[in-house]
């Protein structure tokens, strides 16, 4: 790693800020909140993963959550854990190897992350699923079929690596319950679902599996019911699952205590300073309080333009608070111009991180020219990747989601069921445009007719065929995951022919930001000297990922936050 100026005036700010901790913030002046082996910063994947793995190891630990509940944004997801060779998938019978894994992330990181990083995820990202599994009630499932997003590289996987966590009781918790972070969307009523099956939810309408997968899971919600449960998926199993882990082993989580600095003494990071007072960590901090989502001034900092809050999805609570204590003890910081991007379309409620939608057939994106400008079933931060690369010279954001009638009285849109009308309030806000004509919805959203007529009848002729010559649609095996496998020949691909047509506006979304404090190997904060902050740990979104500037399949947040969560806490018991 080269050392800059601005390195260089980062490590000696850092340090002088160091020196300030430790004279003017003594232990004498901060009243003591309890003393611990680890303390964690952060109760999302990472920071319960890594408390779970420190207590298992002897050392006493403590979390500090800075909202008023636990989970986090992975309590919110879909909770996709991608981990290469993980047990669950080889009892699947998935045909996974390490050389494979290795092989495949390389290719789809590059140079971004050095090896040594890579490779830790891959060897203790198996054992920290292990780990997990015995410790805690949680379970997984494979999510057959969701392809690695790039499955065409060199160890590339079609059928995918990516596991989620099965059904988990949430009376288990018992009151513990109460304080679980929502979804960010909810499952509709008397339903179980898993987020394999939202493919085929999708298709409910139309597929014959998609109205047994509906009919699934009916049948599991109407069997929790009859036993009493409460039943949990997803990002609601996964924090469910590993607090009740941290509840068996008499780990208490500290809701409503932010991080305000972190407490150096010797030259070690030696506690955590809240409002309250002072958490002193014997053995060392763990920073697992997620990104910078939330935090206007440092994406304006940091990232690209048009940016802001209100297009994300991750915890409100998310502002940097851990990535600015580590730098402000002079810890270097990577990746901080990216995130975990999605389109999203900005609902008058909340965005909606536009998954599926985009993918199925019988829709098309569009730019403010009227124009195609990409292959609408990409990988999602691909898809947003190149909508800011493009937008200086051919403005992409907004993004525009065209379709029809025929699509709307097929497929689920969101929560919306085919032939439902869509709510006014969408109108209102102008994520939604509807028109009985081509020319009047190009009028309606502001792009040009004749380019709009024309890219329609463009893309009709490109579906019929089956072949997007332009942008490549349904060339991958990732392309088809959210696809209606009933249209052929390519279930990617069908013509927009039935008034009215529809409009939905596209911004660049996230799951989360993803640059943050740059670890190594062993989870082990950095200065840019490549130097170790003795004492300070981070993982998950607080952290820059391992993935890079690249997204290598469902999962590629949580599956490297909870294996660095769990690496972190082994190599503070001195047992990595």
């Amino acid at each position: 790693m080269s050392v800059t100026r601005r390195h260089l005036l980062a490590a000696g700010a850092g340090a002088a800020v160091a020196a300030g901790v430790q004279q003017g913030a003594s232990a004498a002046d901060l009243p003591p909140l309890g003393t611990y082996d680890v303390v964690v910063i952060g109760s999302g994947a990472a920071g319960m993963t890594a408390a779970l793995t420190a207590v298992k190891q002897g050392l006493s630990t403590v979390v500090l959550e800075k909202a008023p509940t636990f989970g986090g944004s992975a309590a919110r997801s879909g909770a996709g854990i991608w981990i290469p060779n993980n047990p669950v998938l080889l009892a699947a019978g998935v045909p996974d190897t390490p050389a494979k894994a290795a092989a495949y992330l390389a290719a789809v990181v590059g140079p971004d992350v050095p090896a040594a990083r890579q490779r830790a995820f891959l060897t203790h990202g198996p054992a920290m699923i292990s780990f997990v599994m015995a410790n805690s009630p949680l379970r997984f499932r494979w999510m057959e079929g969701y392809s690695d997003y790039y499955p065409e590289l060199p160890g590339g996987l079609p059928n995918g690596r990516s596991i989620e966590p099965e059904q988990f009781d949430g009376k288990l918790l018992g009151a513990e319950l109460a304080h679980l972070n929502p979804p960010y969307l909810d499952v509709p009523a008397g339903l179980v679902v898993f987020s394999a099956d939202y493919k085929w939810l999708a298709l409910s309408a139309v597929s014959v599996k998609g109205a047994a997968v509906a009919a699934e899971c009916l049948a599991r919600g109407t069997k929790a019911a009859l036993l009493g449960q409460t039943p949990l998926t997803m990002g609601q199993s996964l924090a469910a699952g590993l607090r009740k882990g941290l509840l068996d082993a008499g780990v208490p989580v500290r809701l409503n205590t932010p991080l305000t600095e972190l407490y150096v003494e010797n030259g070690t990071v030696a506690g955590a300073v809240t409002p309250g007072g002072l958490y002193r960590a014997r053995r060392g901090v763990i920073v697992g309080s997620g990104g910078f989502e939330h935090n206007a001034a440092m994406r304006a900092q940091y990232q690209r333009q048009p940016i802001g809050t209100e297009w994300t999805v991750g915890a409100k609570e998310n502002t940097g608070d851990g990535i600015r204590a580590g730098q402000r003890l002079g810890a270097d910081v990577a990746l901080m111009d990216d995130a975990w991007w999605g389109p999203a379309i900005p609902l008058p409620d909340e965005p909606y991180f536009c998954l599926a939608e985009r993918t199925l057939p019988g829709g098309l994106v569009v730019n403010a020219a009227g124009r195609r400008f990409v292959n609408e079933a990409a990988p999602y931060s691909d898809v947003v990747h190149t909508m800011y690369d493009r937008n200086p010279t051919d403005p992409d954001i907004p993004a525009w989601l065209v379709v029809d009638q025929n699509y709307r009285n097929r497929y689920l849109f969101r929560d919306i069921a085919p032939t439902f009308v869509l709510p006014a309030d969408w109108y209102g806000s102008g994520a939604a445009h509807k028109a009985w004509t081509v020319d009047a919805l190009a009028a309606s959203i502001g792009v040009p007719a004749a380019a709009l007529r024309t890219t329609v009848d463009r893309f009709n002729s490109l579906a019929l065929k089956g072949d997007d010559t332009d942008f490549g649609r349904g060339d991958s095996a990732y392309d088809h995951y959210y696809t209606d496998p009933s249209v052929l020949p390519n279930s990617c691909l069908a013509p927009l022919w039935l008034p009215p047509y529809y409009a939905f506006r596209l911004v660049p979304g996230d799951l989360g930001t993803k640059g943050g404090l740059v670890t190594d190997a062993r989870a082990r904060v950095l200065r840019p000297d490549g130097s170790v902050i003795l004492g300070l740990y981070a993982a998950g979104n607080a952290s820059a990922a391992v993935m890079g500037h690249s997204y290598a399949g469902a999962g590629s947040t949580i599956g490297p936050a909870m294996t660095f969560g769990y690496v972190a806490g082994r190599d503070i018991a001195g047992v990595l």
